[in-house]
């Protein structure tokens, strides 16, 4: 348990930055979700329209350190290699 008033606000600080990087992680996986299920289906307009909106979910995530940066962009070139997949 925090004994200063500084840990105290620390605790606090942490507490809300929790919050708030856990709904964003949540958003984004629910972004590469979508992409996911539509390639699943092999329904590639719909896997198309979702990429374009789980790319820049990824790339915020890590510029925002929820995720590693390199991370991101190995599961972007992932998913794009999926869809293209498809399209043969």
């Amino acid at each position: 348990m925090a004994n200063t008033s500084s840990a105290k606000k620390a605790t606090r600080k942490i507490a809300r930055r929790t919050a708030v990087n856990k709904s964003r992680r949540t958003q984004m996986r629910g972004a590469v979700r979508t992409v996911e299920e539509a390639l699943a289906k092999g329904d590639r307009d719909a896997a198309v329209k979702a990429m374009v909106a789980a790319e820049p979910e990824l790339m915020q995530a890590a510029q925002r350190n929820i995720i590693h940066k390199n991370a991101a962009s190995r599961k972007v070139s992932r998913l794009t290699h999926r869809i293209a997949k498809l399209a043969q």
